[in-house]
């Protein structure tokens, strides 16, 4: 009555397209994630939603991603208090490592916030 059963098994292909990894300083520590920890919980889901539509959607533009020049890009969050985050990252052997995170005051990326930044990821590619 009934036919034979294949048992198959698929592979699901690797479904993010460009995973995200957090920077690590010499000593082991991981700015981003302390940053991210640091926030209330609403804003923490906000931000990591949208880490994860990047890298889910990669290469993704306007609204949530933006160029910053010197192979440095953002991520654009709106948190909760109608605050703004950012946080910078670069892609880097098929990565997108995570360098800085802040909450935006100025309209203008601070310039310190982008000079750490580009510290960090003249240390990844070094």
């Amino acid at each position: 009555m009934y036919g034979t059963v294949y048992l198959v098994r698929y592979e699901l292909p690797e479904l993010k397209r460009l995973p995200a990894a957090f920077y690590q300083t010499p000593s082991g520590k991981e700015p981003v994630r302390d940053w991210l920890l640091a926030l209330d919980e609403k804003s923490r889901r906000t931000v990591g939603r949208d880490i994860a539509t990047a890298e889910f959607g990669w290469p993704i533009g306007m609204p949530l991603c933006r160029t910053l020049g010197g192979g440095l890009l953002e991520v654009r969050s709106n948190i909760a208090g109608r605050r703004i985050a950012r946080v910078i990252f670069v892609v880097h052997a098929g990565q997108m490592v995570l360098l800085h995170g802040f909450v935006k005051k100025a309209r203008k990326t601070p310039r310190t916030d982008l000079e750490l930044a580009k510290q960090r990821a003249k240390e990844i590619k070094s």
